[in-house]
């Protein structure tokens, strides 16, 4: 067996940080994850550098932020010149390969019709599935998944739910995207000579809209529709707050008619929190499969297992689904629980703010590999290993949103967040100019599911001042530390 350790890096899609029984959600069923977590270190203030997809990926494997590593947009092409956590693993001895989605640079298919173009990303096993669709429709001829549903005569399809108009029925639990996905990283691992280390990037769907989990998991969820709590939004709650948000309540993506939150029933909320919890049992259900797979297989011990998600979704908190130009809670704070036997804490809670581009150089040193120039986060292996270690890792935490989806145009979305563990503030810019678009200020401590806008109020002059100073030097800290200075002139 090599000494140096594998890495399993399961990422999630659109997953919200309190979807897990590990961070108290009591309707869940995530033993496998929650038993990750036991074994392992949790890390409760995880957050994404961005609040949507291409953005946030590009930034954890790069270990830099978005606007630095050249990906601030859903559909923007990462640089050829990045260099990518898997890359870079690659060129030290590792065998790297990935099943789902990468989505760092354009992808639809309209423009890519075969494959989302890549860089020399490091993955010589890519079995790639942006997404799962039906074959023909709005599809990719080498989507991965649906070719392997077409080799056994299967066909991907939802069926809508009759009770619900927001939500489908998806495909049998053993014919899903997050199963394929899984069974695709056991097949990769098996080939693979016990002396050869091994980083394998899990990227499935789920729990993404739209909200189509297999029966098998959703079914349970129907059965306590009436105890499944309601978003948790306060009517009015918006007006004090950017534009972007009352667009988005009219209809997700500033798209009227699309999750019209005024327009859905009690009932329909409630299934639509059903389905996505049931997308992310389905997840756990195979997060299990593989832990055992490993154990059986002999890998468990020497295998670094991290679990974690690109970022959040609303849910119908503050009267929005999906995600957009905020940096709620629901958007930016996602779950992390990392796991290595013999070396990380057991049982552990860490409640230190860690930013996701802090992944790269804890995998960097974790594995006995030299941090490339190119990075901006920094190692966290200490915090989750030694147990003197203080519970302090970062003194804020920073985010960015510069017109990530195209769909809020008059006025363009540029928003950009620092957090500091108790105060957050968000910025929306306005283009020169141009009136202001104002901004957000909570307080965390007193107000934990950010209702109560205080930007602006005299009483908080003082604290938003300090804050925006904040905002400024984060801001100034993503300038590229590259190419690094050779003399003094």
């Amino acid at each position: 067996m090599s000494c140096k350790p594998n890495v399993l890096w399961i990422c999630s899609d659109q997953q919200r940080s309190d979807t897990l029984g590990c961070y108290g959600n009591p309707f869940v069923r995530t033993p496998n994850i929650d038993a990750l977590a036991a074994d392992g270190v949790r890390l409760s203030r995880a957050y994404v550098q961005s609040p949507v997809c291409a953005p946030s990926r590009a930034s954890f494997l790069s270990g830099r932020y978005p606007r630095t590593c050249g990906v601030r947009q859903n559909g923007q092409d990462i640089p050829q010149t990045e260099y990518l956590t898997p890359r870079i693993f690659a060129d030290n001895g590792y065998v790297c390969g990935l099943s789902g989605k990468l989505h760092i640079s354009t992808c639809h298919p309209s423009v890519c019709p075969d494959v989302e173009r890549r860089i020399d990303d490091g993955y010589s096993f890519f079995a790639w599935s942006h997404h799962p669709a039906a074959a023909g429709k709005g599809n990719w001829r080498q989507n991965a998944y649906t070719n392997w549903l077409t080799e056994q005569g299967i066909e991907y399809h939802t069926e809508p739910l009759a009770e619900c108009r927001y939500v489908d029925r998806g495909m049998p639990a053993a014919y899903s995207q997050t199963a394929w996905c899984f069974n695709e990283a056991m097949r990769f691992i098996d080939a693979q000579p016990q002396d050869q280390p091994w980083l394998f990037s899990i990227n499935c769907y789920d729990p993404h809209h739209p909200f189509d989990p297999p029966a098998e998991f959703f079914d349970r969820y129907r059965a306590m529709l009436d105890d499944i709590p309601l978003p948790d939004y306060v009517p009015g709650e918006l007006e004090q707050k950017p534009i972007f948000q009352m667009r988005d309540h009219e209809g997700a993506y500033n798209t009227p008619g699309n999750y019209p939150y005024d327009a859905m029933t009690d009932s329909d909320h409630r299934y639509i929190t059903a389905a996505y919890w049931a997308m992310v049992d389905q997840i756990d259900f195979h997060v299990g499969r593989i832990v055992e797979h490993l154990k059986r297989i002999g890998q468990y011990e020497n295998t670094i297992i991290i679990y974690t998600s690109d970022h959040g979704e609303s849910l119908g908190d503050h009267g929005i689904y999906l995600k957009g130009p905020y940096c709620y809670e629901t958007a930016v704070h996602v779950p992390f629980v990392i796991h290595w036997a013999g070396h990380t804490l057991r049982g552990v809670t860490r409640d230190a703010l860690v930013e996701m581009i802090d992944i790269a150089p804890t995998l960097c040193e974790a594995a006995g590999i030299e941090a490339p120039a190119s990075f901006q986060g920094r190692s966290f292996l200490n915090l989750v290993t030694d147990p003197a270690a203080e519970d302090r890792f970062r003194e804020s935490v920073y985010a960015e949103f510069y017109n990530a989806n195209i769909n809020h145009r008059h006025p363009k979305a540029y928003v950009t967040m620092v957090f500091d563990g108790r105060w957050k503030l968000v910025k929306a810019h306005a283009q020169e100019g141009a009136p202001s678009l104002g901004g957000e200020l909570y307080d965390l401590s007193t107000d934990p599911h950010e209702h109560r806008n205080l930007y602006g109020q005299p009483a908080y002059v003082a604290e938003q001042a300090r804050l925006l100073a904040l905002l400024a030097d984060r801001m100034a800290q993503t300038a590229d530390p590259l190419p690094v200075r050779r003399a003094f002139w």
